[in-house]
């Protein structure tokens, strides 16, 4: 088993005594001392030791990173001993900071070099090269003759690079290898890198030393383990760096009653424009990029005379490569007054002087958050300063909850998927290309990733079965990637163009169907859209891409052509991007909150000694701390406070239709209630051989059906057969079907390229819709069927906490309240209330909403308590 223990601080004295005189003059020059990070890390990269280090945003990580690594190469550039070969690979998941630290180590290295030929020191020229997605075919042909001596990368590219004929020579003797910005690698990208990283370190003839990089990140001793990997003989230092880093946050609301709403849309952009005036360069962060669209366009629209193209900006992944990096640079250039995006900017990108983040609307972990805040005051001693502004109460509550864990430093754990059968059908296919693999020694290697150090032979077995071609797919065009020879054991590439259909398929992020659009006239890029908003667009309408207003022209094949409309009113609502999900951690401090105010209302506590609670417990102001207390009064003398205890449910006629509704109130997040409400759905529509409708949220979900289930909604269902059940709710839907396309493509079951020809999504989905069929027919497990399977329950859904919590249901642990309602609760309302947001007017909704708490002010008055007004006033 890996070795991990803590990682020693040093004094300045012996890291300083370890620089070359041109290093050290460089760096004292530029800085008045060694930061914390410098302290734990510097001197441990420099002895070898593998490292991970985290530490607050901008807290110096990247040059703890590299400083002993360009000490390193100027000690050998002055005795002319620099070898043709990479000695250092940086490894980021963005292209866009990729490219920042190719700009950062460009710099200091010109000004180190500058400094010798001041002192009359000759260095070897230390050569940096940049390879991504983006890079050119002769910026590639350069690098392989010049290799650089420091290699900046992404995931992907390294994966190309480790297959390639020329430039993988350069990395046999590879000394360190830098992985940033870990906490953003929870996913199949960091699966595919953690494979890369094996493949690296059994192709260097030197160990690779590991250094691992990330500003908020938990549980950090699992995080070491993907980092270093599992063997016995590897170990790693976790240098966790105390959070000196200042931070001001404050949860804000545009109304002082969220209850009613008032003029909550007018309110929150007059709100957005006083901070944004307040400040000198301000950042604000939705959660989609329909929402980012919408911010920009709003602003310019109300404040003409204060924002205009020049000074405002959106920024999200849809915009084209030019126009994000356009906007990089003005940022770095303080030229924009206010930058828009969904999470596009989230990672350490270096995009100069930003004094308030602004996040609208709850980011969902508290570990998003710290990562968001921290682009102001990016710098090492500079204050981040944030504020959530919230526009209903449940979202006040989730972001109070969230800057409470920000404030005791409790950050929401990374899950790193195991054992994803499509990133290892890719990589095995890679290795196999590379040279001829003994069967053992392959599945050694590739157990000694974190991420599939439990792979059973079973299913390593069964993608070397569907690589060799044992499942006789041929019919369906699905040939045999590799040779593999029971009798010798060995495996290896078959074909001539193994090498060129790896290399233009490999890659982890699934392909979606978007649309360019173009000026009409010029041709000139502007940006992407979903084909699904296309389909919902005809001609003459206008929308909003980029903070700009276009109007619909013509289409032609998968491009949208346009003409700019600045002085035309949207006429189509902006798409929508995938809603992120509360964090199982975050929902589960939500609970313990709930349970609190639940022990205040029964021991009769007074309304100034709750609100005193709450603005101690959750660090908010007099306003935010009010508006909880309401909203919480309300639901104990109505209903019933769910909490970590208790699942509440009400079961609710909706009198226009008869529909029959049973709420759910489980504060777990969007992706346990996935999973509780697929089960429970699947079982009653078992029983009943009826439709039901399902509506999920980060607080709980809502049955649909003709008629109420009589027995406990969760009978039937229990730990042992839970997993069965969903694997049977997802067996015929599309969520599946969606997801066994991205497995298929990534396992090369499905050729995004072949011979120069691109296939585009709708012929992979094509495609897709027979190949299931087909191997179904095969075997319920067949590995890329059974790895999408996996993915739905577990990465899209939470399969393991929701067993937790059924675990706990079972147990009584959390226990049942049920009851009839004539209206939902407050707490319920919002769980009805969704499913109807999209047909609904903010102004109608805050019409409903007053309605609604005018209702419930007048019920809890018929019980005795006419003391409550709830900020309503005169009812009369």
């Amino acid at each position: 088993m890996t070795t991990i223990s803590k990682a020693k601080k040093f004094e300045s004295s012996p890291i300083v005594k370890t620089l070359h005189p041109i290093v050290s003059e460089w760096f004292f020059s530029k800085f008045k001392e060694f930061s914390e990070p410098q302290k734990y890390g510097v001197m441990n990269i420099w002895k070898r030791k593998n490292i991970l280090i985290s530490a607050p945003t901008g807290g110096t990580k990247t040059l703890t990173s590299f400083l002993s690594i360009l000490n390193y190469l100027v000690i050998l550039a002055e005795k002319e001993k620099l070898e043709n070969k990479v000695y250092a690979i940086y490894t980021s998941p963005l292209k866009a900071l990729s490219n920042d630290i190719h700009k950062n180590l460009i710099e200091p290295l010109e000004e180190i070099n500058n400094l010798a030929k001041e002192r009359g020191i000759k260095l070897q020229e230390i050569r940096v090269g940049l390879r991504t997605g983006d890079t050119t075919a002769y910026e590639k042909s350069k690098m392989s003759k010049n290799i650089p001596h420091i290699f900046i990368t992404t995931p992907e590219s390294l994966a190309i690079v480790l297959t390639s004929k020329n430039f993988v020579n350069a990395f046999n003797s590879v000394e360190f290898c830098i992985i940033d910005e870990i906490h953003s690698l929870g996913n199949k990208r960091g699966v595919d890198l953690s494979l890369s990283l094996e493949r690296l370190n059994e192709l260097s003839k030197t160990w690779p030393v590991k250094i691992g990089l990330s500003a908020t990140i938990e549980p950090l001793e699992e995080v070491a383990k993907f980092l270093v990997g599992i063997d016995k003989k590897r170990s790693i230092l976790i240098a966790k760096v105390p959070f000196n880093k200042k931070i001001d946050i404050e949860v804000l609301t545009p109304v002082k009653n969220l209850m009613e709403g008032g003029e909550l849309n007018k309110n929150t952009y007059e709100l957005l424009d006083k901070l944004i005036e307040q400040h000198k360069t301000t950042l604000i962060f939705t959660n989609t990029r329909s929402a980012t669209e919408r911010v920009v366009d709003k602003l310019k629209d109300k404040f003409p005379l204060r924002y205009f193209e020049s000074n405002i900006a959106a920024h999200h992944s849809s915009l084209s490569k030019d126009h994000r990096f356009d906007i990089e640079e003005k940022l770095r250039r303080g030229e924009l007054k206010v930058v828009v995006c969904s999470t596009s900017l989230e990672l350490g990108i270096d995009i100069g002087f930003i004094d308030l983040v602004i996040l609208l609307g709850s980011p969902k972990a508290s570990s998003r958050a710290l990562q968001r805040i921290g682009r102001a005051g990016h710098k090492l001693h500079e204050v981040a300063k944030g504020k959530f502004i919230v526009s209903d109460l449940d979202d006040l509550i989730e972001c109070s909850v969230i800057q409470k864990e920000m404030i005791e430093g409790k950050i929401d754990n990374i899950q790193f998927p195991q054992n994803c059968l499509d990133v290892l059908s890719q990589q095995i296919f890679g290795m196999a290309i590379s040279k001829v693999w003994d069967i053992d020694e392959l599945l050694d290697t590739i157990r000694k990733s974190y991420c599939y150090e439990k792979l059973t032979k079973e299913d390593f077995f069964s993608v070397i079965s569907y690589l060799s071609g044992r499942y006789n797919l041929e019919k369906d065009r699905i040939y045999s990637k590799i040779w593999y020879d029971e009798q010798e054991k060995k495996i290896g590439k078959r074909g001539k163009l193994a090498r060129v259909i790896y290399l233009t398929n490999l890659g982890t992020i699934p392909e979606e169907s978007f649309i360019t659009v173009k000026l009409a006239g010029s041709f000139e890029k502007i940006g992407a859209i979903d084909e699904g908003f296309l389909g919902r667009m005809k001609r003459g309408d206008v929308f909003v891409l980029g903070g700009s207003k276009y109007v619909y022209q013509y289409t032609k094949g998968m491009n949208l052509y346009v003409r700019a409309a600045p002085n035309r009113n949207p006429t189509i609502p902006s798409w929508f991007s995938e809603v992120l999900p509360l964090s199982f951690d975050s929902a589960l401090e939500i609970n313990r909150f709930r349970k609190e105010m639940k022990k205040l209302f029964k021991n009769s506590k007074t309304k100034k000694q709750i609100i005193d609670f709450i603005k101690k417990f959750l660090y908010v102001n007099d306003e935010v701390a009010e508006q909880a207390y309401n909203y919480f009064y309300e639901q104990h003398n109505f209903s019933e406070i769910p909490d970590l205890d208790t699942i509440t449910i009400e079961k609710y006629v909706d009198e226009r239709d008869n529909k029959k509704y049973i709420l759910v109130n489980s504060m777990y997040g969007r992706r346990v209630n996935d999973a509780l409400s697929r089960a429970v759905a699947y079982v009653i529509g078992s029983k009943s051989r009826r439709d039901v409708e399902v509506g999920i949220s980060d607080r709980g979900f809502y049955i649909s059906s003709e008629e109420f289930l009589k027995k406990d909604i969760f009978d039937g269902i229990t730990e042992k057969n839970f997993e069965d059940i969903l694997k049977e709710a997802i067996e015929k839907t599309d969520i599946l079907k969606k997801r066994f396309r991205h497995c298929a493509t990534r396992s090369l079951m499905i050729l995004r390229s072949y011979k120069g020809e691109k296939r585009n999504v709708k012929r992979q989905q094509m495609k897709t819709h027979f190949l299931i069929t087909s191997v179904k027919k095969i075997s319920k497990d067949f590995p890329i069927l059974k790895e999408a399977k996996r993915e739905v329950l577990k990465d899209l859904m939470d399969l393991e906490n929701a067993k937790k919590v059924i675990h706990w249901i079972k147990t009584g642990k959390v226990k049942i309240s049920e009851d009839y309602v004539k209206v939902p609760s407050p707490f319920s309302l919002n769980l009805l209330l969704q499913g109807h947001m999209d047909l609904m007017r903010i102004e109608d909704k805050q019409d409903f909403l007053k309605r609604m708490h005018k209702y419930y002010v007048q019920e809890i008055n018929k019980k005795g308590m006419i003391d409550y007004q709830g900020d309503y006033g005169d009812l009369d």
